[in-house]
């Protein structure tokens, strides 16, 4: 039993009426792209450096340093490794030993990823961190002076009298 009626009514199959439904047409949607390939690439090589950075340092006897972060040029020929070190007054030295294996780190990177080219890697220390110790530092000494400041300023005001700008006392 067949039933229809026009390209867009009901149609009837043996007993089920079906309904056909025009597709609409949307617009694309343009909204802009907020995590480029760039940004997944770098952070896997962040992920992935990581360890092969941890076991660097205890293979070779470097000075501990952890990956803070990897940014990547947009052809992704070049990486900026940026670490940072437990022990700042040794990060020259794990520097020099980091950019010595650089290519070694770059193989090791290559067989963990699943890249066609795996960027050149630059290393670069990170001082972002010693620098917020320091402010800290500057932070947490700043209200012993401000308590000393205190105490020497009712000093100052009780020395000073009821004197003019002249100097002299006035009646």
């Amino acid at each position: 039993m067949l039933q229809g009626t026009g390209p867009k009514g009901p149609v009837l199959l043996q007993g089920i009426t079906v309904h056909r439904v025009t597709p609409q047409i949307k617009e694309p949607c343009r909204v802009p792209k907020t995590f480029h390939r760039t940004d997944r690439v770098s952070a896997q090589i962040r992920r992935e450096l990581g360890t092969l950075v941890h076991n660097a340092v205890r293979e070779h006897g470097l000075p501990s340093v952890s990956v803070s972060d990897v940014e990547i040029t947009r052809d992704m020929a070049h990486a900026k490794i940026f670490v940072t070190a437990l022990m700042p007054e040794r990060s020259v030295e794990a520097m020099k030993g980091l950019k010595e294996l650089a290519w070694g780190l770059r193989m090791e990177l290559a067989r963990a990823m699943k890249l066609r080219h795996v960027p050149e890697l630059h290393f670069h220390y990170d001082d972002s961190v010693d620098r917020g110790e320091r402010i800290d530092n500057i932070l947490r000494d700043l209200p012993d002076t401000l308590a000393a400041e205190k105490s020497r300023q009712p000093e100052e005001d009780a020395g000073d009298g009821d004197a003019d700008e002249s100097g002299k006392k006035s009646d």
